[in-house]
């Protein structure tokens, strides 16, 4: 290893998401004798902190001489200050490379070598293109079983763990994704802990959807929770709805997360490693898995459904958990709000027994709720349905609802939008279908999630008939700019609402 130089710490306020990136100038003194381009891997230290990064060189107006500057993740990762000095020089080797070269080649891990990249990983020491290359040689059915089991324990053995010895059972659920709308998590959440059960709720942020679950908590309440206020949360309601990123639960799983949402990737094993990693990370011992599937869903099959099942099945076997997963109708949106501030609508509506709540999520939210009160009593399903209705019917849900948003900081109001417009059917006929895909990205386009107030509220549902300039749906935005953006894409997509002409019946037809 070659002698550490130092220099001062410069903050570019770049936002690089998450890669940890340097820049040193083009004529620095350092960059010529150390012979670092452009692209180089450099190891920079500051006081106890470690950070392997890739270096961009930069023209000399743009950095003061004898100066390091930082990436926005890189400097809060170092704790860095102004003119801090740190320590610069080429990065080590990092020997899980050579496991990673061997997956890529198409030969199986062992847990030794899969912990190796997990851990490596997580310390920063991977660049975007490695982490992207250990992505895609595991994509496409390239994990097994073993090695899928080892990825979920390195991962969770690389963050935080939530333990709960005073309680024998933890219950957790999750939804494979895929169908805008389908914020049941709030709703079963609420049912299931105020019939008692221990549901310790961390969700991750939306990855291509336009709302997560904590996307739409946040709209409520705060969901952003150190460990030791979750810790409290939890003692007092039997439940939380947070976010996981505070807590650090499986944090190498984000670092993947970031990769995949670039490179379009979802491969089963990764997933699989992903949802449970961070539901043994927050001591869930029992966990219900919802698998939407529709033509336009993630899942699109219910063949490829029952692949997935049969992995999770056999990863959580391995890993000592009890897992249950249930195949759902994945054909439409589910709801009427989609993105955070929308969703949060529809679930204080369910959970209020409004007048108009959207039937579709109330039911589907008592059937998951249903799947976990079986899992915990051992009844059947008519019995613990009968029980969630009850407990929702009786606003005991929704009570249990505000008790954990108050113990998480108190609940909020919905904020409005500041702009909206109706879409309009451009003809008449019969709604057979939704695209749930270009549905979230319509939602996206209008500014879901980054703008909570963002997103669209259905009108109607497939089966309707629908007449020419009748509302679809409304389209909300924070800007008129981003408005009218989402106004075009609707327009230049007209067919993800696939209305047919709808046929006469023998005998209505005129003469």
């Amino acid at each position: 290893m070659t002698q550490a130089l130092s220099l001062k710490a410069y903050r570019m306020g770049i936002d690089t998401h998450e890669e940890p990136l340097v820049y040193m100038r083009k004529d620095c003194a350092i960059c010529r004798a150390e012979g670092y381009t452009a692209n180089a891997r450099l190891q920079v230290s500051a006081g106890e902190r470690v950070l392997i990064a890739t270096l961009n060189t930069v023209a000399e107006a743009i950095l003061p001489p004898g100066r390091i500057g930082f990436s926005e993740s890189a400097w809060e990762y170092l704790a860095l200050e102004d003119q801090r000095p740190v320590s610069v020089h080429h990065a080590p080797l990092v020997q899980s490379l050579s496991a990673l070269r061997k997956k890529i080649y198409g030969h199986t891990l062992d847990a030794k070598e899969m912990t190796s990249i997990v851990s490596d990983i997580g310390k920063r020491l991977y660049s975007d293109i490695e982490i992207a290359g250990f992505l895609t040689a595991c994509a496409g059915g390239r994990l097994n079983s073993a090695e899928t089991i080892a990825l979920t324990a390195a991962m969770v053995n690389n963050g935080n763990c939530l333990q709960w010895p005073e309680y024998p059972r933890v219950f957790d659920k999750h939804c494979i994704g895929g169908l805008p709308g389908n914020r049941t998590t709030p709703i079963v959440v609420s049912i299931v802990s105020a019939a008692g059960l221990i549901i310790p709720k961390t969700s991750s942020r939306a990855i291509t959807s336009p709302a997560g679950t904590a996307d739409t908590m946040e709209v409520l309440t705060n969901v952003d929770l150190p460990l030791d206020q979750l810790r409290t949360v939890i003692t007092r309601t039997g439940a939380c709805l947070a976010a996981g990123g505070e807590v650090g639960l499986s944090p190498t799983d984000d670092l993947l997360i970031r990769i995949e949402r670039a490179l379009d990737l979802d491969s089963e094993g990764q997933l699989v490693a992903s949802v449970l990693s961070k539901k043994l990370a927050a001591g869930s011992t029992h966990i219900l898995i919802d698998m939407p599937v529709g033509p336009t869903a993630k899942l699109r099959d219910t063949g490829q459904a029952q692949r997935l099942q049969a992995l999770f099945e056999s990863v959580a076997d391995g890993l000592g958990i009890k897992v249950r997963c249930v195949i759902t109708d994945g054909s439409q949106a589910i709801g009427a709000g989609i993105g955070p501030a929308e969703e949060a609508r529809d679930v204080l509506s369910v959970l209020r027994n409004a007048p108009g709540a959207p039937d579709d999520l109330r039911e589907r939210s008592l059937f998951l709720a249903s799947q976990l009160l079986s899992m915990a009593n051992g009844t059947d399903q008519t019995q613990s349905l009968l029980q969630a209705r009850g407990i929702l019917n009786s606003r005991q849900a929704w009570e249990q609802f505000q008790r954990i948003c108050e113990a998480q900081g108190g609940l909020r109001e919905v904020p409005l939008a500041n702009h909206h417009i109706e879409l309009r059917s451009h003809r008449t006929g019969i709604l057979q279908a939704m695209d749930n895909r270009r549905l979230a990205r319509l939602a996206k386009v209008a500014g879901a999630p980054s703008s909570p107030v963002a997103g669209l509220r259905l009108h109607v549902k497939a089966g309707d008939a629908i007449q020419h300039g009748q509302p679809l749906a409304t389209l909300y935005a924070e800007t008129p700019g981003e408005l009218v953006y989402a106004r075009e894409y609707f327009h230049q997509n007209r067919d993800l609402f696939a209305v047919a002409a709808q046929v006469p019946q023998q005998g209505d037809q005129q003469a």
